[in-house]
């Protein structure tokens, strides 16, 4: 079943739900490339780690929930006072937030001979997103290695929320951008939340020609296969960031109709 959506649907950016999107949709794009590109190219899943901490990275909260859980201290657990002192005051119990090591999934097409990494894909999280975060400042180093190094980067941007960079920001609700190596500037291809998802450029090596990536196809396909349609509650709002109003009554409506749709027993369509 497909989304309520012509593109990206606004449903997905839920922040429980983005890490099972992000997986499901870097796995697609594998999918749809590896056979087109073999036998000269293969996709591999790479990952980059690093460690965040609650006190120094700002894009700690959008990994982990910001709650701290403070309860009292069972008084068993108080060790008894000297004969003759006063007691030890009862404490209340603060859990201590652990630093955590975040593995950052992307995709990379390397040269089936040379094994050298021709083009990287990135799918931004969340983290990507803020400002300074660790997570930005790994992404943003990696792209740095592998530009110097001659290879391609293609990043896809579908989440409405965070920062951009400025050549990008505020121009539309998702966006790809394609950075080639020794190029003065970089490709775009921007989306708004009722255009459908473009057919981007993957670049090779010659004498082969840049791939089609259709992303519109990936997504779809993910939607059907994690059954996306029974998971989300098209009743409750779209999570943030707001949509204008404008675009917030085109939801309600391609939701309703969608909906009714569904129950008649058709094809949703967009």
């Amino acid at each position: 079943m497909r989304s309520p959506f012509p593109g990206m649907d606004p449903y997905l950016e839920d922040p429980a739900l983005w890490p099972d999107v992000h997986h499901g949709f870097i796995e697609g794009i594998r999918a749809y490339l590896a056979p087109m590109l073999a036998p000269y190219f293969y996709v591999r899943v790479e990952q980059r780690v690093y460690v965040t901490s609650p006190y120094e990275d700002p894009g700690y909260p959008v990994l982990v929930p910001d709650v701290v859980v403070t309860r009292p201290l069972r008084e068993s657990a108080i060790p008894s006072g000297w004969p003759g002192q006063p007691a030890i005051t009862a404490p209340m119990v603060v859990e201590t937030l652990l630093e955590a090591e975040i593995r950052d999934h992307y995709l990379e097409v390397r040269d089936a001979r040379s094994h050298q990494v021709v083009t990287a894909i990135e799918v931004l999280s969340p983290a990507n997103k803020v400002r300074g975060s660790r997570g930005q400042q790994a992404m943003l180093e990696k792209r740095r290695l592998l530009l110097e190094g001659g290879a391609s980067w293609l990043e896809i941007d579908l989440l409405r929320g965070g920062d951009r960079p400025a050549p990008l920001a505020g121009r539309s609700d998702y966006v790809v951008a394609l950075y080639r190596p020794g190029h003065p500037g970089l490709l775009a291809w921007f989306m708004d939340l009722r255009d459908r998802l473009p057919v981007v450029a993957v670049p090779l090596r010659p004498p082969f020609p840049d791939a089609p990536l259709d992303l519109q196809h990936v997504l779809d396909d993910l939607y059907a296969r994690a059954r996306y349609a029974d998971q989300l509650d098209y009743a409750g709002p779209v999570p943030p960031p707001p949509l204008d109003p404008q675009d917030a009554e085109w939801v309600r409506i391609q939701v309703q109709r969608w909906q009714a749709e569904r129950i008649q027993g058709g094809t949703p369509s967009s």
